[in-house]
């Protein structure tokens, strides 16, 4: 399993979410195909261009609940003050994506900043 987690500040547009996905992808040398799913943290549940970006994508949008993301912050590989303040999580985008790539996710590198958008991908620990 192949997972985008994203991270925003809020009103983003789902341009913006797309191109960092996009991005983030583009740097693995990955194409989109290969997410299973976005996840983000409950902070982000409604914004709308975040589930509009999973619509666009065809993937679900899979809410991390805060304990999920404390759970894999040790994991994550970036650190914002303003994400550890709000979530509890030194990084939004990649603890949720390692959340939901499940027990033995490793992210892939460090998010992607993309403006307003982050986006870190994390594969399963059962994935090659």
């Amino acid at each position: 399993m192949m997972v985008a987690g994203i991270g925003s500040r809020k009103g983003v547009g789902v341009e913006d979410v797309l191109a960092a996905i996009e991005t983030a992808l583009e740097a693995h040398g990955l194409a989109v195909t290969a997410l299973s799913a976005l996840a983000t943290a409950t902070l982000k549940q409604d914004e709308d261009a975040i589930a509009a970006a999973g619509r666009a994508l065809n993937l679900p949008v899979i809410i991390v609940d805060d304990a999920a993301l404390q759970a894999v912050s040790t994991d994550t590989l970036s650190h914002s003050d303003l994400s550890q303040d709000l979530a509890g999580t030194p990084s939004v985008s990649e603890a949720s994506a390692l959340a939901v790539a499940g027990k033995g996710a490793r992210l892939l590198g460090p998010r992607t900043v993309l403006g307003p958008v982050t986006c870190a991908i994390a594969i399963s620990g059962d994935a090659p």
